[in-house]
C-alpha cells in the first residue's frame, strides 16, 4: 500500500510549527544570552546641548568684554576671586545636576527591574504552555489527519476535526510568536537596564572628579580671600565704589535689553518671511488647483462633443483619454537669512534664546504676592544710603551660606555669571519688561537661556563678589529700571 509517502506528503503545516518550537525550547534550555551593552548615548547628548549653548554663550561673553572696556583698568581685588567664585558656582551647578541624573536613571533602573520580573515571568508561562503542547502532540502521533481523511467517516464530521485542527495549529502558532516577541522584549530590557547601569557609572565618576574640583577652587578662594582681606575691605569703603557697581549693572541690563530686541526682531522678521512663503505657496497651490480642474472640465466637454458625434454617426464613442495630473512634488525648504536652509518644523536657532517666555501683563497681575527669594533677614532695603549718601538700588537679604534662591516668578534665565560689585549674578525676564535679579551667590544653578518657573531653586546663597557676609542681594527692575521690590515681594 502506499499510504506511507501520502502521509509525509499530508504532513501539516502545524507540524513544521511544532519543530520550530521545539528547536526553539532547546535554545532556551541552554540559557538566554543578554546582548552585548551598547555605548552610551549620554556623553553625546551633552556635547550637543553645550554646542546649542555656544552660540549664546560666545554673545554674551563679548556683552562682557565691551561693559569692561567702558570702565577703568584700575585693578579690583574682588576680580582677583573671581575665577575661583565662577569654578566654584559652576562645579556646584554640575554637581547639582548629575544628582538629578542619578535619581532619574535610578528611578529607570528600577523600572527596568520590575518590568524584567514581569517580562521573565510571561517567558516562563508561555514556555511551559508551549512544552505542555508539543509533549501533548507528540503523544498523538503524526497520524491525526491522515487517519481523518481515511476513515471513511461523515464528510461533516470530517470537515468539523480539520477545522478544529486549523484552530489549534494557529494558536501554536500565535503562542510561538508571542514567545519570540517577549525574548527580545527581555533582550531589549536587559540592553538597556546595562545602558543605565553605565551611565550611572559615569554619572559616579563625574561626581567624583567634581567635588575634587570644588575642594580644591574653594581652598584656593580661602587662600586668596586671606591674601587680599585688608585690600577688600579698603575698596569697599572708597567713594562712589557702590556707584560704579550699580552703573556697571545699569550698563548690563541696557546692554542685555538690546541684544533681546535684536533678537526679537529676527524673529519677527523670520516669522514673517516664514508667513509670506506659507502664502506665496498656498496662492500657487490654489492657482495650480484651479488650472488642472479648468484643465479637466475642458476634457470632459470635449469628450462629450465626441460621443456626440459618434452618437449621430452611429459609431462607437471614442475611448476616454485620462487627463495628466502633474506629480506632487514635496517644496524644498527655502534658505534663510546667510543663505542657510531651514526647514519650517526645524527648531528656532540659537539667536533667540533669550526672548521671552511669559506674556505681557501676566507678571503686573502679581504685585504684592510674590513668595520670598530667601528665607532671611533684609539688612539693606531699597532707597536706603550708604556712608556716601549712594542709595541702594535693591536689597540684601542675610541668609545662611548654601540657603537656596528661589525664582520669585516664571520666566526666563538672560544672564547667568560673574560680575563685579554683585559676584555670582543671575537675572530673570518674566515678561512685560520686568526682571529680578539675585547678587552675591556662592552657586548659580541656571544657565542663560534656561526657562525657569516660580519657586524653582536658581542658586544658593553666598557672598561672592567681595561682600563681606553671606547673604543675597535681590532687585527688580521694569522697563531697565530698578524698582522697589517691597511692593511687589511678601517680605
Amino acid at each position: 500500500m502506499a499510504v506511507t509517502p501520502t502521509r509525509r506528503a499530508g504532513r501539516p503545516a502545524w507540524r513544521a510549527a511544532a519543530s520550530a518550537a521545539l528547536a526553539l525550547l532547546l535554545a532556551l534550555a541552554a540559557g538566554h544570552a543578554p546582548a552585548a551593552p551598547k555605548p552610551t548615548e549620554r556623553s553625546k547628548q551633552k556635547a550637543a546641548a553645550e554646542t546649542e549653548r555656544a552660540a549664546l554663550a560666545r554673545k554674551l561673553a563679548t556683552l562682557k568684554a565691551e561693559i569692561g572696556k567702558t570702565e577703568s583698568a584700575k585693578e579690583d581685588a574682588a576680580d582677583t576671586l573671581a575665577e575661583s567664585e565662577e569654578a566654584i558656582s559652576d562645579a556646584n551647578r554640575t554637581l547639582r545636576e548629575l544628582a538629578a541624573e542619578q535619581t532619574h536613571l535610578n528611578g529607570k533602573v528600577a523600572e527596568l527591574a520590575a518590568e524584567q520580573l514581569r517580562l521573565s515571568a510571561t517567558v516562563a508561562a508561555q514556555k511551559q504552555q508551549l512544552a505542555k503542547l508539543l509533549r501533548e502532540q507528540y503523544v498523538a502521533g503524526n497520524e491525526d489527519r491522515i487517519k481523518l481523511l481515511l476513515s471513511g467517516d461523515n464528510p461533516n464530521r470530517i470537515n468539523r476535526e480539520l477545522q478544529l485542527m486549523a484552530y489549534v495549529s494557529q494558536s501554536q502558532a500565535r503562542l510561538l510568536e508571542a514567545l519570540r516577541a517577549n525574548l527580545k522584549k527581555v533582550e531589549d530590557n536587559q540592553a538597556e537596564a546595562q545602558n543605565a547601569k553605565q551611565e550611572l557609572d559615569e554619572i559616579a565618576e563625574e561626581e567624583r572628579q567634581q567635588k575634587a574640583k570644588l575642594e580644591q577652587e574653594k581652598a584656593r578662594r580661602a587662600a586668596t580671600l586671606a591674601s587680599l582681606s585688608k585690600k577688600l575691605v579698603t575698596q569697599r569703603k572708597e567713594a562712589g565704589r557702590m556707584e560704579q557697581d550699580a552703573q556697571r549693572l545699569d550698563n548690563l541690563v541696557e546692554r542685555l535689553n538690546k541684544l533681546i530686541e535684536e533678537q526679537a526682531r529676527i524673529a519677527a522678521a523670520e516669522k514673517a518671511r516664514q508667513e509670506k512663503l506659507a502664502a506665496e505657496r498656498a496662492a500657487k497651490a490654489k492657482a495650480d488647483a484651479e488650472a488642472r480642474a479648468l484643465a479637466r472640465a475642458k476634457a470632459q466637454a470635449e469628450r462629450e462633443r465626441l460621443a456626440q458625434e459618434a452618437k449621430k454617426a452611429g459609431k462607437p464613442a471614442p475611448k476616454p483619454v485620462p487627463v495628466e495630473e502633474e506629480p506632487k512634488v514635496a517644496a524644498k525648504p527655502e534658505p534663510a537669512q546667510g543663505g542657510e536652509v531651514r526647514d519650517e518644523k526645524s527648531p528656532r536657532p540659537s539667536e533667540v534664546a533669550l526672548a521671552p517666555v511669559v506674556a505681557d501683563g501676566v507678571f503686573a497681575r502679581l504685585k504684592g504676592l510674590l513668595p520670598v527669594p530667601v528665607a532671611g533677614k533684609v539688612e539693606k532695603r531699597f532707597g536706603s544710603k550708604n556712608a556716601d549718601g549712594v542709595a541702594w538700588k535693591g536689597m540684601v537679604v542675610k541668609a545662611g551660606g548654601g540657603a537656596e534662591v528661589r525664582a520669585v516668578a516664571a520666566g526666563r534665565v538672560v544672564h547667568a555669571n560673574w560680575l563685579r560689585g554683585y559676584g555670582n549674578f543671575i537675572i530673570i525676564d518674566h515678561g512685560g519688561q520686568y526682571w529680578s535679579g539675585y547678587g552675591y551667590n556662592e552657586a548659580l544653578l541656571k544657565r542663560a537661556g534656561d526657562v525657569v518657573k516660580a519657586g524653582e531653586v536658581i542658586a544658593t546663597v553666598g557672598n561672592t563678589g567681595g561682600y563681606e557676609e553671606s547673604g543675597l542681594y535681590f532687585e527688580m527692575r521694569h522697563q531697565g529700571k530698578p524698582i522697589d521690590p517691597a511692593g511687589w515681594v511678601k517680605f
